[in-house]
């Protein structure tokens, strides 16, 4: 079945005379890819999106060709709950490992959202190189709802109370008796989560800062980061940034201050010296979440409980709500998030909603001074 599906794409291919040099899926998908390649960050996104579809329709014995409409909606059901679980999910591996799977778990409503977003962009490409002649995301009736990834606010972040007691779990050190071991790892992490609630970097961000990237110009310090879209930019370091980071560059045996041109990498592995790749980082934050849920259990359990589906993104989410809700003006929010857009920094001002419920709050059916003797 596979053969016969590959065979028939390079036959279409040949036939219609594509504008891009492909005989397969994909080689034509690579082709889109390389577009990105000035981009990591953006690349590996895309592959990852394109690679579960092209998967998904090897497994259906069908090519880009064949999806229709209604495909759309099936393999949307399907990243909500990739199936079977065996085959498609697994913990984060090296590409080339034999457990390598290509979900983690299922997809949130916003990641599919977000692979449907990537996924017709893909397929709008592929028309435009003649490798297919139709974008079945031109017939979806809700497509604004759908392609628009921008919901009203964001959801998935951390409430500043929560926070708060996860940040003071994370102060306490382990014992002496422990080891140095454990002490660096608990040095790490504190360091790890203070840098992503303080400067809201994307994963990415983290994995492939250098200690160099802060710099001081007139007695202010600053992160350099390149984000997505190889873009750079520089965001205002906070006095609790670089109090956390002379802490962690003196468990590594270091000066407090990071010299312009030291390029070793910001967070390590065990050893002090090689960097955290992104997947390590993935997990190191997640289990952290995990750890802080069991532990804070004197809090209820729907209290704690984001805890537990909390991911690395959700930091950045989290950082970036309570800075507006601090009172940092949309512009400088922005730039800090370092969005193309301010409707989509705007997502993360909460605290519009909870004035608007506070004075709708006053809207009652009888007035208060009536104690509900009112007569209609």
């Amino acid at each position: 079945m596979e053969s016969t599906a590959k065979e028939a794409v390079e036959v279409r291919g040949t036939r219609r005379g594509a504008h891009i040099s492909a005989h397969t899926d994909v080689e034509a998908v690579a082709s889109w890819l390389r577009e990105f390649q000035s981009s990591p960050q953006t690349w590996r996104a895309y592959r990852k999106e394109a690679e579960r579809l092209l998967l998904w329709l090897q497994r259906r014995g069908e090519a880009l060709v064949d999806v229709q409409r209604d495909t759309l909606d099936t393999y949307e059901r399907f990243l909500a709950d990739p199936q079977p679980a065996a085959l498609w999910q697994g913990p984060s591996r090296a590409r080339h490992a034999r457990q390598w799977r290509p979900f983690r778990q299922p997809l949130s409503a916003a990641s599919r959202r977000q692979a449907l977003v990537i996924l017709q962009g893909m397929f709008a490409w592929l028309v435009e190189a003649g490798w297919l002649e139709h974008n079945p995301f031109r017939l979806m009736r809700d497509k604004r709802r759908r392609m628009d990834n921008r919901s009203e606010r964001i959801e998935r972040y951390l409430e500043r109370t929560l926070w708060q007691r996860f940040w003071a779990w994370l102060q306490v050190p382990p014992s002496p008796q422990a080891g140095d071991g454990a002490y660096y790892r608990w040095a790490r992490r504190r360091f790890l989560f203070g840098f992503a609630y303080l400067l809201a970097p994307r994963l990415g961000e983290m994995s492939q800062a250098c200690m160099g990237d802060f710099i001081q110009r007139e007695g202010r310090w600053w992160w350099r980061v390149v984000g997505k879209g190889d873009k750079l930019a520089e965001v205002p370091v906070p006095p609790d940034m670089m109090t956390l980071l002379a802490d962690w560059r003196m468990t590594l045996g270091m000066s407090p201050q990071p010299e312009p041109d030291d390029t070793t990498p910001l967070l390590r592995a065990l050893d002090g010296r090689r960097g955290v790749g992104g997947n390590q980082l993935y997990r190191l934050i997640r289990e952290a979440f995990r750890a802080g849920f069991h532990a804070l259990d004197d809090l209820a359990e729907a209290t704690r409980a984001p805890l537990k589906q909390a991911t690395p993104h959700w930091l950045r989410h989290t950082a970036l709500t309570h800075q507006a809700q601090a009172g940092v003006e949309l512009r400088y929010l922005a730039r800090t998030a370092r969005h193309a857009r301010l409707d989509t920094t705007a997502r993360y001002l909460h605290a519009e909603a909870e004035e608007w419920h506070r004075q709708l709050a006053h809207h009652r059916l009888t007035d208060a001074d009536t104690h509900g003797n009112g007569t209609l």
